[in-house]
């Protein structure tokens, strides 16, 4: 019992533990791969990076073919751009479910984290881009009594 505290004095004069940041390892198989998962909306994306010369391969498909619309090109390579790592990674990844711009978020995000796995110092700027949070944003449900999510049935008087 004389462990207990008898005054704020006492209280202040205990050493705080300053927890310190989490070190992040590498994580990297075998083949010298890092791997991730990303998802956006129903989009799930499994995410393969390697040293290489920046060649992005997404379900057996150049990337130019699979996306063709040069926006969702340039949202897969936003983190890698962020990180100055446009030419040195080569991507393999799997997409499936959602629609086109969903996959898209899925990759990046799967990019980013894969980006951690392979290079825990990259952290930092990706966290900053926004890019390693999950966007949580799906389609509502729908209602009963409504139409679709919120919308009513059209109002007749007779």
């Amino acid at each position: 019992m004389s462990d207990t505290m008898q005054s704020l004095d006492q209280l202040s004069g205990l050493k705080s533990a300053n927890p310190e940041a989490p070190k992040y390892e590498k994580k990297v198989d075998k083949q010298g791969r890092a791997y991730a998962t990303g998802k956006r909306k129903d989009a799930v994306a499994r995410v393969w990076i390697k040293p290489g010369s920046g060649k992005v391969t997404v379900n057996t498909r150049e990337v130019e073919v699979y996306f063709a619309r040069p926006v969702l090109r340039m949202m897969i390579q936003q983190p890698l751009v962020a990180a100055a790592r446009q030419s040195q990674y080569d991507v393999v990844c799997t997409v499936a479910g959602g629609g086109l711009s969903g996959q898209a978020g899925a990759v990046r995000h799967g990019i980013s984290k894969a980006l951690t796995n392979f290079e825990p110092d990259l952290r930092g700027v990706l966290k900053k881009g926004g890019f390693l949070t999950r966007d949580s944003r799906v389609v509502e449900r729908k209602k009963y009594g409504k139409a679709k999510a919120r919308r009513s049935f059209q109002f007749s008087k007779r």
